[in-house]
Parts: structure tokens; C-alpha cells; sequence
């Protein structure tokens, strides 16, 4: 089986809420790669976190939390900043992140500090998110990408509010363009790939795009740069797989839930596809696909029926109870 090496941010959110009618934030602590270790971990797989924190109480909360879940933290260094906050607003269930902490604690690992014989003998290596729009965090993540041996798995985890300009989008498209290049599998939202490739995708709908059309149009241009598989979550039909040399975009259906946060599904998704991958490897046909898709839906499901996200990641017992067809 081996571990998996996830490489990214951990911050903790301030979920935007009400208690005896005025306004309150309750903490919880998050950041997609952090969401995606723990999540591993609850699914049985054994996952090393890899990245900076701060040196404050809050910065301790999430090493209990690291603790509690059962992911190492070999490949973590600490920095005497703040711990970055991630204030959370919601429009229904979905999340508006804005992002306090200059510099952000999430940001200060270079590569220099990578933990070589971490990193070589992962499974499977993950990297993404917006602690790639970090320079120090982005040389780290390509000297990983470089010594990785085991399978190596992207997600973008675009947040719009980080892209100052065009210029910055621009230069976000560029890096997904070479991490996706070697990719085994990359795994993004509609969302992300409205922000990356909205523009020249050739779809549009009311108040955004065609949503299937963008997801295929994404899926194609990431396979044709090179990407082994991939995964497109949230559109009309739930989620898109594209893999296989022949295969073609296979669509599948979330599973009824009642939602009531969000925050943390499309990082649900790419925990389960990883921990299976840890277990049984790449699927040896495009149909395998669908099935370790099938599954991540329910993961991501039952992720949207609690509030917060590393703390909602369910087991494989949950999710059986929850979803026993």
C-alpha cells in the first residue's frame, strides 16, 4: 500500500455563523491539502503532511488535529508568523473564502527543507492549491514533483480572491499546465476551470457557462497536455472521468444529500480517489474510473451533510451506513 505525501496549506477557517442572533466565527481548522490528508486517513490510508505552520496556539491546534487523524507530520516546518485565518462567508452552502496573514504561515516552506527520502518513497504524491502561488512553496512543490517515484496526483483549488489580475490567471493556467503535464491523475472543480479556461472553452450559458461542455473542454485540454486521468467535479451531471489512452469523458451523478456545508467536498473527492489509489493502484481500465468516482461522490456527499471540512471527512464505515446500496 505505502503512504501518501500531500504537499500544501494548513490554516484554520473562521466559518461565518449565528449564535442567540448575532453574528459569530467558529474555528476550524483547513486548508484543501490539510482536508485532503485527513481525509485520506479516515479512508484508511496512511499520509504524510507536508508544509509550513506558524508558532501560535492556533498553529498547535492544527498539529492536534494532524495528530488526532493519524497524519504524519515528518515533512512539516515551523515559522515564528501567525497562523493565516481563512474567513468563510456562505451564499447558501457555498463557501466564500477571503484569506488574513501576511506572511502567510502556509507560504515558507522551500525546497530546500523538503524531506528527500519523505518525498521518494511516497505512493503517491499530491500537490496543488494556493500554496503554489507562494514562490518558496511552489520550488518545493517542483523539486517534489521531480523526485517523486510514485503515482503524482494535482489539484489547482483555484480561489479567485488570490488572482489579482489577468496576468495572475494567466501564469496560474502556465502552472497547471506544467504540473498537469506529468500528472497521473489531476483532479479539478468546474469552478477552477471556468477561472482557467472560461475564456476559450467554447460554452456559454446564463450567468456563467454550459457547464458539462466547460468540464469536457478542461478534461481534454488537461489529458492533451499530458495528464493521466482526470477528474472534473461540479457539474450539471456531478462529475466527469476522462482516462485511459482510448476511454472518453464518462459522467456520473452525485447521491442525494442534504447539504448544509460545502466547505471541503471537492477535497473529500480527491481524498478518496487517493486512498484508493494507495489500495488497489491505478485502475487497469477507463470503467475503473468510474467506479473510484462513484465512490469519492459519496465520500464528498456525506462531507456536505456536516458543517467544516477535515473534521466532517468520513471512514469507509460512514460511508457504507450512510449510502449501504
Amino acid at each position: 500500500m505505502g503512504y501518501a505525501v500531500v504537499l500544501g496549506e494548513a490554516l484554520v477557517d473562521l466559518l461565518d455563523g449565528e449564535c442567540a442572533g448575532a453574528p459569530v466565527y467558529r474555528q476550524a481548522v483547513g486548508g484543501a491539502p490539510l482536508n485532503v490528508a485527513v481525509g485520506v486517513a479516515r479512508l484508511g490510508g496512511a499520509v504524510e503532511f507536508v508544509g509550513s505552520l506558524g508558532d501560535d496556539v492556533l498553529a498547535g491546534r492544527i498539529r492536534k488535529l494532524l495528530d488526532a487523524a493519524g497524519v504524519g507530520q515528518r515533512g512539516v516546518v515551523e515559522r515564528p508568523v501567525s497562523t493565516t485565518l481563512g474567513v468563510v462567508t456562505f451564499s447558501g452552502a457555498e463557501p466564500d473564502f477571503r484569506f488574513y496573514g501576511t506572511p502567510p504561515s502556509y507560504g515558507l516552506l522551500g525546497p530546500e527543507e523538503l524531506d528527500v527520502p519523505l518525498v521518494e518513497g511516497a505512493g503517491v504524491l499530491y500537490a496543488g492549491s494556493i500554496a503554489l502561488l507562494s514562490p518558496p512553496v511552489r520550488a518545493a512543490a517542483r523539486r517534489a514533483w521531480g523526485l517523486a517515484t510514485g503515482w503524482k496526483v494535482f489539484d489547482p483549488n483555484v480561489r479567485p480572491r488570490l488572482l489579482a489580475d489577468r496576468l495572475a490567471v494567466d501564469e496560474l493556467r502556465d502552472l497547471v499546465a506544467e504540473f498537469a503535464a506529468s500528472a497521473d491523475l489531476v483532479k479539478l472543480s468546474v469552478a477552477d476551470a471556468e477561472v482557467l479556461y472560461g475564456d476559450d472553452a467554447g460554452a456559454t450559458a446564463p450567468g456563467g457557462r454550459d457547464t458539462d461542455r466547460l468540464a469536457e473542454a478542461a478534461a481534454a485540454r488537461l489529458r492533451g497536455l499530458g495528464a493521466g486521468a482526470v477528474v472534473v467535479t461540479g457539474g450539471a451531471r456531478a462529475a466527469l472521468a476522462w482516462a485511459g489512452p482510448t476511454g472518453g469523458p464518462q459522467w456520473l451523478p452525485a447521491p442525494r444529500v442534504d447539504a448544509v456545508d460545502t466547505t471541503g467536498a471537492g477535497d473529500a473527492v480527491m481524498a478518496a480517489l487517493i486512498a484508493d489509489l494507495l489500495a488497489d493502484g491505478l485502475p487497469a481500465y477507463p470503467a475503473g474510473w468510474r467506479d473510484r468516482v462513484d465512490f469519492a461522490l459519496r465520500v464528498a456527499g456525506l462531507v456536505c451533510e456536516s458543517p467544516g471540512g477535515a473534521v466532517a471527512m468520513p471512514t469507509r464505515a460512514d460511508v457504507a451506513r450512510r449510502f449501504p446500496a
